[in-house]
Formats: structure tokens, C-alpha cells, sequence
């Protein structure tokens, strides 16, 4: 696929964002459509940035995270709380497409940039308002984190060893799908605008789409009575279905949802015998004789390296991957064939290794053209195209709005 270049029409040229909000679910929203041509604006509190810009590592005092969420944006201050900061907002609003915020709800109304103030400045805009717990309802005032997300949807309940406690993910699970499903949401409801003619809110609740993507949980309780279980990595839909230890010390996960993929992986590991029983026919039925297929597929692969594991059930047409850390990732030939992760020159740190877009588009690819960039680097820029002059950005400087 030929690489996006400077030139390159972009699905999403002439789109115009104001991202509000912090941290991730929000903003990774606003990031996924400035990867696709958005205009991005990120607007951050004058003495306040994002925390993003100081979670996780640094290096020269600068945050490595902020790099990856911040690209595609251009950055400016503005203190939303004054008189100058509202009535810029408004004027900013006027001519986008999409606003993006996570304040806790009421709290835009509080400044008087809710959205009967901002649809009356731009009937066409988009507001995308992301919470953990929506605008309405007895949890809608609670500050909301993904951690909670993952608490309360069932998804810590189910993960881990039988015996151990519920376990949460080490990253923001709960934010990041939150984040792409409110990118979704804002496209629909743009798709929407070029019906009616009138922009609309999208309410994200970021307890709501990790519950979607958990499956058919609610459906199996509300017939059954199910509860699904911690089973660690064992499933109770197909087995075998786990990870197992190579001679040589490394992890693969194998997995075998097909009926086709579970018979070749018997015969590869000197158990066709198994495929004979009458337990093999269904995922659920072997899910019942894990420990017979784990003991099998266990003992064969902890006499073979990782490397002639991953050959072998190649070879087999069997579906097997090895369990890699980034490490491995960054050098792992899928990825460098579709080009996952790639390489952004960065003014601050020189050049960036970071993941690409999310998709490939044949005609009209995405494309990082920057990483992110200082707190308040387009200010100045940004309001000077708004059509303020020197004087007026320095009557905000005073008031304290920039």
C-alpha cells in the first residue's frame, strides 16, 4: 500500500475538533480522528495541562504517553471558568465540527458552555460528552476512571485464576475502548448531520462499552442464570485454550475454536487417538476435558523451543502465537509487513517509535504528521486565525484565560 504523504487526501480533511477533554477516553477519541485528517484542537487548562503529559515514564522531562495521545493536535490554553476563556470557546466552537469534553456533568452548564449555549452559536456541531458513568443517573456526579469501568462490568469478575482474586488490567482497557467507540459515535452522528442538517450529543458512559464487548454476559444470565467464572486462561467454549511453556523457557497461547483447528492440533502432538472420542465433537464437550488436552498439549510443547513450536503448528495449519512483550513487538515481522509501528521525527526527542494508525485505507490512508506537542504551543496561532489581534490575546494573557 503506498504511504500517505503530505499530498495525500485524507477522509477526514476539513474537519474541525475542539478536544476538552483529559486523560484518555475522550481525548483518544479526538486523536483517532486526527489520524484521519481532523483538525485537531487541544485546548488544556492554562496552568493545569492534561495529566497525560505526566503519566507513565519521561525522558528529558518530557512524557512519552502525551506523544502518542497528543498527536495530530495542535495545543492551545484557555481557562474556561473566565469570562475571556468562555467567550473564546464560543467563538472556536462557531466554526467546528466537534467538541469533545469529560467534565462531570454540569459542569459546562456551570460556565454557561453547556449545550444550549454551544448549538446556538453552531447548530451543526457535534458534542461528544465522555463520563464514567453518563449524564444522568444515581452515579452521573461520581468521578469516574476506567478502573471502575472494568470493576463494575464484570470484566475483573471474570479475569483470572479461579482461586485468585478478581484481576484488573495493567493499561486503561476501559478508556481505550471507550475512547474508539466515542470516535464511532462522533461519525454517526456527523453521518447524521448530513441528513438533517443539525448536530447532536453523543452521551458516552465509559461503563457502557466494555460491557459490549464482554459478549453475550447479560443474555446467558437473564436465560440461564449464568454466571461466567474466573477460569484463568482456560475457556469453557472450546478447550484447548491456554498458554504453554517451550522448552526453551518462552510462552505460546494456543487456541481452538474451530473443530478443524482443535483436530490438527491433537494429531500434532501425537494425540489423534483423542480426536476419536466422542467428547471431542464440540468446544463445549472438550471444554469439559481440559486437563486430559492441556496435559497433552502441554508435555509436547515444553519439549520443543518456541521457535519450532510456532513452525510446527504453522506448518500443521494449526493456531498458535507466541507470547511476545514489546520487545518482541517491535521486532516481529507481521507487524513491520503492515507497518504497525512507525517512526514520527519529534522537535523535542528526535525520532518517535510509536503505533501507527489504526487501519489501512487503500485511497484516502491516515497518517501521523506530528506527535504531541508543548502545553500552549499553538495559542497564539490559533486564536490570531480566529481573528484576535495582538491586543486582544494579550487582554486574555492578563485576565488570566491563557
Amino acid at each position: 500500500m503506498t504511504p500517505a504523504t503530505a499530498t495525500t487526501p485524507r477522509p477526514l480533511d476539513g474537519l474541525r475538533v475542539l478536544d476538552l477533554a483529559t486523560l484518555f477516553a475522550g481525548p483518544l477519541a479526538a486523536t483517532m480522528l486526527g489520524d484521519f485528517g481532523a483538525e485537531v484542537v487541544k485546548v488544556e487548562h492554562p496552568r493545569r495541562p492534561d495529566p497525560s503529559r505526566g503519566h507513565g515514564p519521561s525522558k528529558d522531562g518530557i512524557g512519552l504517553w502525551w506523544k502518542l495521545l497528543g498527536r495530530n493536535k495542535r495545543t492551545m490554553t484557555l481557562d474556561l471558568a473566565t469570562h475571556g476563556g468562555r467567550d473564546t470557546l464560543l467563538r472556536l466552537a462557531a466554526s467546528a465540527d466537534v467538541v469533545v469534553e469529560n467534565f462531570r456533568p454540569g459542569t459546562l452548564e456551570k460556565w454557561d458552555l453547556g449545550w444550549a449555549e454551544l448549538s446556538a452559536v453552531n447548530p451543526r456541531l457535534v458534542l461528544a460528552r465522555v463520563t464514567g458513568f453518563g449524564q444522568f443517573g444515581p452515579y452521573a456526579r461520581r468521578p469516574g476512571f476506567g478502573t471502575l469501568a472494568e470493576a463494575m462490568s464484570g470484566f475483573a469478575a471474570m479475569t483470572g485464576e479461579a482461586d485468585a482474586p478478581p484481576t484488573l488490567p495493567p493499561f486503561g482497557l476501559a478508556d481505550s475502548i471507550a475512547g474508539l467507540a466515542t470516535a464511532y459515535a462522533v461519525m454517526t452522528a456527523l453521518a447524521a448531520r448530513d441528513r438533517t442538517g443539525r448536530g447532536q450529543v453523543v452521551d458516552m458512559a465509559i461503563i457502557e462499552p466494555i460491557l459490549t464487548v464482554l459478549g453475550p454476559q447479560p443474555l446467558w444470565y437473564d436465560q440461564l442464570g449464568h454466571v461466567q467464572p474466573r477460569t484463568g486462561n482456560r475457556s469453557r467454549n472450546n478447550a484447548p485454550r491456554n498458554t504453554y511453556r517451550t522448552a526453551d523457557g518462552s510462552w505460546v497461547a494456543v487456541s481452538t475454536s474451530a473443530q478443524s483447528v482443535a483436530e490438527r492440533v491433537m494429531r500434532l502432538v501425537g494425540r489423534p487417538d483423542l480426536v476419536t472420542e466422542p467428547w471431542f465433537a464440540t468446544g463445549a464437550d472438550r471444554a469439559r476435558h481440559t486437563d486430559v488436552l492441556d496435559e497433552a498439549v502441554g508435555t509436547w510443547i515444553a519439549r520443543h523451543s518456541r521457535a519450532d513450536v510456532v513452525d510446527a503448528f504453522e506448518k500443521a495449519e494449526a493456531a498458535v502465537a507466541p507470547v511476545q512483550d514489546v520487545r518482541d513487538v517491535m521486532t516481529d515481522p507481521q507487524y513491520a509487513a503492515l507497518g504497525t509501528i512507525t517512526t514520527v521525527e519529534d522537535p523535542e526527542l528526535g525520532p518517535l517509535r510509536m503505533q501507527n494508525v489504526l487501519f489501512r485505507l487503500t485511497d484516502t490512508p491516515g497518517a501521523i504528521r506530528w506527535a504531541g506537542r508543548p502545553h500552549g504551543a499553538d495559542t497564539d496561532a490559533v486564536l490570531t486565525e480566529l481573528g484576535l489581534t495582538d491586543g486582544d490575546i494579550a487582554k486574555l494573557r492578563a485576565e488570566g484565560a491563557l
